[in-house]
């Protein structure tokens, strides 16, 4: 797997999170006396992996470079409810405008890793590796893929420029599974080549095509022995579709090489945080 620069767009992501946000201003922070200062604490509710400090501390350099943030928690550490993860100090005004921004990163990037890590936890003792898809939330993708390093899982491709992943659609566009990996390989000699196949015979012509990674789209565990048995090492073998936590294990039985699922970026529920202002 490649070297993933995850904080690349970092600043820019958090600017335009600030600008839906602010626009000309924080008119309910501006009712607060310029000077006045403050101490604020942020807590988690549930139990969590926590992820997302270097957004969270970009929100607030962006808004208040004077602002100080004492961390009391580690960047992917597991956390109980109730539990103190930072403590803010500075302006009332700009603690209180970055507050929802930099809670949203948070909330978030901590809900992918904290679904990550139950995810990788089923997979625990197998050769199966967990990986993560491009269904990610918009203008999040490496923040996501970030979170769910985090979490223990294994980045895919990052997008359409980093790897060919050849579908249903592509094969069908491109004449054939063996015409769509041959063309692929000869543009793009030192590129991944990924296939999507749906049965037996697709897996057959993908391994005789030369692919890489062959993708088992919605196979049955019967059906994915089969394919660890007819490709036997000559090619990676990738598990994907309607891949439930609960059915992992069986999963992994069967050696695959990776399980990939959207879940962990798009069915996610934000972590329950709470900022509270301290009384002075």
């Amino acid at each position: 797997m490649q070297t993933i620069d995850y904080f690349l767009n970092l600043s820019e992501t958090v600017r335009i999170a600030l600008e839906e946000d602010l626009r000309d201003g924080d008119l309910t922070a501006d009712l607060v006396p310029e000077a006045n200062q403050a101490t604020a604490t942020i807590i988690c509710r549930e139990a969590a992996v926590i992820c997302g400090r270097p957004w969270f501390n970009e929100v607030f350099r962006q808004i208040d470079p004077k602002i100080q943030i004492e961390w009391a928690i580690d960047e992917g550490q597991a956390v109980e409810a109730n539990q103190l993860l930072c403590t803010l100090k500075g302006s009332a005004r700009g603690i209180l405008t970055a507050e929802r921004t930099a809670l949203n990163f948070l909330q978030t990037l901590s809900a992918t890793a904290t679904v990550t890590a139950r995810y990788v936890a089923q997979l625990k003792d197998s050769r199966t590796q967990l990986l993560d898809t491009r269904k990610t939330i918009p203008g999040l993708r490496l923040a996501q893929k970030y979170a769910v390093h985090c979490g223990g899982g294994t980045n895919h491709r990052i997008g359409l420029f980093d790897a060919i992943l050849i579908k249903e659609n592509h094969i069908m566009a491109a004449g054939g599974i063996k015409e769509a990996v041959f063309t692929a390989k000869t543009y793009h000699p030192r590129t991944t080549v990924e296939v999507e196949t749906e049965n037996m015979d697709e897996v057959r012509q993908a391994l005789e095509a030369g692919a890489d990674i062959i993708m088992l789209d919605n196979f049955t565990v019967a059906e994915m022995h089969q394919a660890v048995a007819l490709v036997n090492g000559q090619a990676k073998l990738e598990v994907s579709g309607n891949v439930e936590i609960d059915h992992l294990k069986e999963l992994a039985t069967t050696q695959v090489d990776f399980i990939s699922t959207g879940a962990i970026t798009k069915h996610i529920q934000a972590i329950d945080l709470s900022m509270r202002f301290q009384s002075q």
